[in-house]
């Protein structure tokens, strides 16, 4: 196996000689660049993701793609004029985008497709993909969201806040600790993370809506008459004031790597898991015709 996992730093033929050793799965990196909270990047589930891909890769000694930057995000994209920087697919673009990396891959010779993403709602958009992906060419494929927000099972005793401080969600404890660790660690941006903007702050259902409705955190429902049931689509800043939930004061580089140890072990092993799969694309299947295409 290559020294290096980033498919960006290896030589083809090295990647050939990978796969053709039994190495046939890879990992790839989903994105997004939106508005978070006043202090931190609009990088924040990117750099997650990439901490998470990164360790996890050298534990399990397993491939993966350049990190993808962009993924659905268009409740961030504010009102027009704002200026809030986000960049989004559509849903429909999406897919197509990870079907496009999906079928480049298998016809290369991969038989394992895991994609990986911090950003929760990527997860909404992927699913016929993959399901499409394995029915046109069996192909095993998963999308391994990183453990955070309500599913934070694996890394909940990292954090030090109360369940009320939501510390999973958006801008908060854990992810303004994991971007200060990855920029950290890296030699990246050193000022990036500007502290002294950081605050506290909590989900609230859209005002819109009156006092009859509550929401605690950044799901995609609301709270009536103490269930919660009701799914209604919400752009993020009818819900959050600042695009922090949670309290990020309590953030640090030591969570992060903590975090991104615990993130990257928990992949490592699926990963290994995975490795024992037996899953081999038929040589009939493996060919896209599709990646040529008239005007």
């Amino acid at each position: 196996m290559a020294e290096h996992y980033d498919l960006n730093e290896i030589p083809w033929t090295d990647v050939a000689a990978s796969i053709k050793a039994g190495n046939d799965a890879i990992m790839i990196p989903i994105g997004s660049m939106e508005k978070h909270g006043h202090h931190v990047p609009l990088g924040v589930d990117s750099y997650t993701t990439m901490g998470s891909v990164e360790y996890a890769a050298k534990k399990a000694k397993v491939l993966h793609t350049p990190l993808m930057p962009f993924g659905v995000s268009t409740h961030h994209m504010g009102e027009p004029g704002w200026g809030t920087g986000t960049v989004s697919f559509s849903p429909d673009t999406f897919r197509h985008v990870l079907y496009c990396i999906g079928r480049s891959l298998i016809f290369s010779g991969f038989n394992k497709l895991v994609f990986v993403s911090h950003h929760g709602t990527n997860m909404g958009s992927q699913g016929d993909t993959l399901r499409l992906l394995r029915a046109e060419t069996g192909c095993f494929c998963a999308y391994y969201k990183t453990p955070t927000e309500r599913d934070c099972v694996v890394v909940a005793d990292l954090m030090t806040g109360p369940p009320e401080e939501t510390p999973g969600w958006h801008a908060g404890e854990l992810e303004t600790s994991t971007t200060m660790a990855y920029l950290k660690d890296r030699g990246l941006y050193d000022g990036a993370v500007k502290m002294e903007r950081a605050k506290q702050d909590r989900a609230h259902a859209p005002k819109w809506m009156g006092p009859a409705f509550s929401k605690t955190d950044g799901t995609n429902t609301v709270k009536f008459q103490g269930s919660e049931n009701i799914f209604v689509p919400m752009l993020h800043h009818e819900y959050s004031d600042t695009a922090t939930i949670g309290n990020p004061l309590r953030s640090s580089c030591e969570q992060g790597r903590a975090v991104f140890e615990r993130i990257g072990n928990h992949l490592a092993a699926f990963l290994e898991e995975v490795k024992k799969f037996n899953f081999k694309v038929p040589d009939e299947k493996r060919d896209w015709p599709g990646r040529f295409w008239k005007d």
